[in-house]
């Protein structure tokens, strides 16, 4: 059993995956795991794809690659996608939204390229990843967030900690 909780922050690229995760992390002492950065760094990926600008994602040779570490809990998982970690795996999935004119701006900042931009864009407003996190998770471990202010952000990331913190006590105390 673990010790720490393996939570999931998802949502369309702009929602602020990264910072929430980075300020969870230095908060709650728990680890960030930047999917991005695992499939880039550890060759988890079957190339790129020049049109969106992004690599393609070898999920099998991901989950392989990751496996021992989440296991163990502790982890921040930081992308986009939640539906190929195991139920097993993971305790809370938050899922980032923002208003779409706003996602806009933040999307056009990065220079995404138009089709990126649309396909982002689209998933926002038809709440797609928000469905396949209720689709493949228990639901009272799904919480949606929105985070259009950093006052939202704070809100979010003060919220994230008092789960963390009550979920350390829970399952501290059951262990004993």
């Amino acid at each position: 059993m673990r010790n720490k909780p393996n939570i999931i922050v998802t949502g369309t690229p702009g929602v602020g995956k990264t910072t929430h995760c980075e300020i969870l992390a230095e908060n709650t002492g728990l680890k960030h795991l930047s999917i991005n950065e695992v499939v880039k760094d550890r060759g988890c990926h079957d190339g790129y794809d020049e049109e969106f600008k992004s690599w393609i994602v070898d999920e099998d040779k991901l989950l392989d690659e990751i496996e021992n570490e989440v296991k163990q809990g502790g982890y921040i998982i930081d992308w986009h996608a939640c539906e190929l970690f195991p139920k097993s795996w993971i305790d809370l999935v938050v899922v980032l939204r923002v208003d779409s004119t706003q996602l806009y701006d933040r999307l056009k900042a990065r220079n995404y390229p138009e089709a990126k931009l649309q396909e982002n864009l689209d998933s926002e407003i038809m709440e797609v990843l928000l469905q396949e996190a209720r689709d493949s998770y228990d639901e009272e471990i799904v919480v949606e967030l929105t985070s259009n202010t950093t006052d939202e952000m704070e809100s979010n990331v003060e919220r994230v900690e008092a789960w963390v913190k009550q979920w350390t006590k829970n399952n501290t105390e059951d262990a004993q």
